[in-house]
């Protein structure tokens, strides 16, 4: 392996540049943001030769002897290695820029929360507007009947881990063509929490949890709208080692209406009126969400117009104000009328003193 590849640079660059290229690979391949860990121990490796000017010079010598860069260095393994994290510009200033101090080795761990569950909810028009209860059914993580949750068989003992005498690590010494180095792991029999049952919960084999379908009561507000994400506060798996339960959220889908159309807190919808209606005015009854309410009908309202009644909406959430409810009307033209209607027609033209042929075909045919 050529470490100067490996970090991207060339050959003569100043140790500030190779801190740069590092902390950038460092960055990208960590494990713990989902990189490459193969990857990310290479640029390692890389790193703590280039950055000693020592170990620098050696590289330089040998390897450029052996023709393939890297020559005397191949075949060193960094697993589980404990660099020197200590003092300005090492490792452990990078680690602690990007992972807040995360290559300092493993302390002893402890509760973890559980994970988050996610679901998609799909409810009424209705129930979106006026608000709903719903009983869930859930498959999730949760507590072990049987031990309560420690992990350990009933009447057995929970008891300090012998491997790592309760501290829950494990130093381990490795051979390198640097010379021993001691690295810091999790232990592990008791994964961490310096403490293991005496003999495992049969129900859980020690885990403390199990995998169960449960029942939650979600109550949905009033004026929630589609796509909207409702997060249940501690109703998600339970955690390991005594850890709380994470949280649910509910992604909400809302059936579409035959009869009302919803933009944000208002609804829309088509009124068809007499043209008559149009020509005189009219008092109506129209359909809301909220049940029929009266319309008036100004004399000479035009097709297309809206009339708007206010508070007819969708609640907004938390509060007692409604949106409004907007109707566009929509005129229709008799297609066919009696013989009287026909002459009652005509003496409108007669009085509007329009200059009007009568078709054949149509209203008069």
């Amino acid at each position: 392996m050529d470490y100067y590849k490996t970090l991207g640079v060339e050959k003569g660059v100043s140790e500030t540049e190779i801190k740069k290229a590092y902390r950038k690979l460092a960055q990208k391949y960590h494990p713990d943001t989902g990189g490459d860990e193969k990857k990310f121990k290479e640029v390692t490796e890389a790193y703590e030769v280039l950055s000693d000017k020592q170990k620098r010079a050696q590289y330089d010598q040998f390897g450029s002897a052996g023709g393939g860069g890297g020559a005397g260095f191949n075949g060193f393994d960094f697993n589980n290695v404990n660099f020197d994290f200590g003092g300005s510009g090492g490792i452990g200033d990078i680690f602690d820029t990007f992972f807040g101090g995360g290559g300092r080795g493993r302390k002893k761990t402890g509760p973890t929360r559980g994970s988050d569950v996610e679901m998609v909810l799909q409810i009424e028009f209705e129930e979106a507007i006026f608000g709903v209860s719903k009983e869930l059914e859930i498959s999730a993580y949760d507590q072990c009947d049987t031990c309560s949750g420690n992990g350990a068989e009933p009447g057995s003992e929970i008891k300090t881990c012998d491997t790592c005498s309760g501290t829950g690590q494990q130093v381990r010494m490795q051979r390198t063509p640097f010379g021993q180095i001691q690295s810091t792991v999790l232990c592990s029999s008791c994964s961490g929490e310096g403490k293991i049952p005496e003999k495992k919960c049969h129900g859980c084999e020690g885990q403390g949890r199990l995998l169960k379908t449960k029942k939650i009561n979600a109550k949905i507000p009033a004026g929630i709208h589609d796509q909207a994400v409702m997060k249940l506060s501690g109703k998600g798996e339970i955690g390991l080692r005594g850890g709380g339960h994470g949280d649910l959220y509910l992604h909400i889908s809302v059936r579409p209406s035959k009869t009302f159309e919803r933009i944000k807190q208002d609804i829309y919808t088509k009124q068809h009126i007499h043209v008559l209606q149009a020509i005189m005015g009219d008092e109506i009854k129209t359909k809301t969400v909220h049940g029929e309410v009266d319309l008036v009908i100004p004399a000479g309202t035009q097709s297309g117009s809206v009339l708007k009644l206010k508070e007819q909406g969708v609640p907004h959430i938390g509060s007692s104000h409604k949106g409004d409810h907007h109707v566009k009307i929509v005129v229709d033209i008799p297609k066919k009328v009696s013989s009287k209607e026909k002459d009652h027609y005509k003496a409108l033209i007669e009085l509007s003193k329009l200059d009007i042929t009568p078709q054949s075909r149509g209203l008069f045919g």
